[in-house]
């Protein structure tokens, strides 16, 4: 059945029990609605046709390890958004109802934010997991492009060149508990003593409270022995709208020819640009793509870890599709996605953690690694827990 809170894309009669006795036994999750799980129904929050998904053997993995999942959640329509709205509303933010949870794995952040879950299956193409986690003040996780744990076979696209998947949290410790039940090994607490860690900081992408956040987060990192240098990256938002939008169209060729493709309207619109676009400029889009990631390269190579802000505000109400930042009034699809962008358009693997706001609201940060050194990140997340520093864990929620 559905759930009318904008949660549940599809609540069974009964959960998918996990194997009995295996590290994960007792926890609960939730699965984003573009993963494929044998016998349930699979819709991407869309009335339009889709195409076929097989079930994902990370659900099946997820299972076997003792996890039970309990239902599928709603997302931004066919994951091309970062609000959460599609075409049966929306999923309201569990800190206020009056704003969004963000996108596109909107269900996912409210269902483990309302303890409906203890983790969640998201995806993530230019920020879906990450914004939707710091806007309901939980923690997500988006592994490096093509992570072996944390597969997107049995997934349905968006864009096969950025798309990742992975988990949320109300805490930090659950999704390490999920990592060492994928990969066999402890996480084992890294110091950030003498690491050097680079702070992207675009005070005008931000609003005063995103600034204030991440510079609180900095000094905290500073206080454990992290030896701060200013980083700079360019908006990357050129080539990943491009490429991303070609690739969806393609993904969605099938319901794009038919008279009424079922999408609704803003989905409809940016589907119809991709198709639009010529081989000619994707290409060119692709090759900038390589520009940028020689930049991100060079400027990780120079450092241990980088931090950067997840959103550039609180979440903002549900309808409002422009944000003032210090720097001016700016869209808000790019506002936030010029943000979170460049570390799925490149794969690099970043953890997200809630910072709250003082009005009962919540930021993030996000911290990104090398690529491939997803194990360290984890390691570096766990140490920030062995320093009981005031993140990753869930602020201002109550204990499930």
């Amino acid at each position: 059945m559905s759930d009318p809170t904008g949660i549940w894309a599809y609540l069974p009669a009964a959960p998918l029990p996990g194997t009995p006795g295996g590290p994960l036994s007792g926890l609960k999750f939730s699965v984003k609605d573009l993963f494929g799980v044998e016998g349930w129904p699979l819709h991407a929050s869309t009335r339009a046709l889709l195409p076929h998904v097989d079930p994902s053997p990370l659900v099946t993995r997820l299972l076997e390890l003792g996890a039970t999942c309990v239902g599928k959640t709603h997302l931004h329509e066919i994951a091309l958004g970062i609000t959460g709205m599609n075409a049966f509303g929306g999923t309201p933010n569990p800190l206020d109802s009056t704003r969004v949870t963000g996108g596109s794995s909107s269900g996912a952040a409210a269902s483990v934010a309302s303890g409906q879950a203890d983790f969640a299956l998201g995806t993530d193409t230019g920020g879906s997991i990450r914004v939707p986690a710091a806007w309901c003040g939980v923690v997500g996780y988006k592994p490096t492009k093509d992570n072996a744990l944390w597969p997107t076979e049995g997934v349905l696209p968006l864009s096969p060149t950025c798309d990742h998947a992975g988990p949320l949290a109300r805490d930090l410790s659950t999704i390490l508990r999920v990592q060492e039940a994928l990969s066999g090994k402890a996480v084992q607490p890294q110091s950030w003593a003498g690491l050097r860690v680079g702070v992207w900081q675009p005070t005008a992408w931000l609003d005063v409270q995103a600034n204030e956040a991440l510079s609180a987060f900095a000094a905290q990192v500073k206080s454990q022995g992290g030896a701060l240098m200013p980083a700079e990256l360019p908006d990357m938002l050129d080539a990943y709208s491009d490429i991303v939008q070609s690739e969806a169209a393609h993904v969605h060729r099938a319901a794009l020819a038919l008279p009424e493709p079922g999408f609704t309207s803003g989905t409809l619109a940016l589907l119809r640009r991709g198709a639009g676009l010529s081989a000619e400029a994707v290409a060119a889009a692709r090759e900038r793509r390589e520009v940028y990631r020689r930049l991100l390269d060079d400027l990780m190579d120079g450092l241990d870890v980088l931090l950067a802000p997840a959103v550039p505000c609180a979440a903002p109400l549900t309808g409002q599709d422009e944000v003032t930042l210090i720097g001016g009034t700016v869209p808000l699809r790019v506002a936030v996605l010029r943000l979170t962008v460049p570390f799925s358009l490149l794969g690099l693997p970043t953890l997200v953690l809630p910072l709250p706001t003082s009005d009962g609201l919540s930021v993030g940060v996000q911290v990104v690694a090398k690529r491939g050194a997803d194990e360290r990140l984890l390691e570096l997340g766990q140490g920030l827990l062995e320093q009981s520093l005031n993140v990753g864990s869930g602020h201002g929620f109550p204990s499930t």
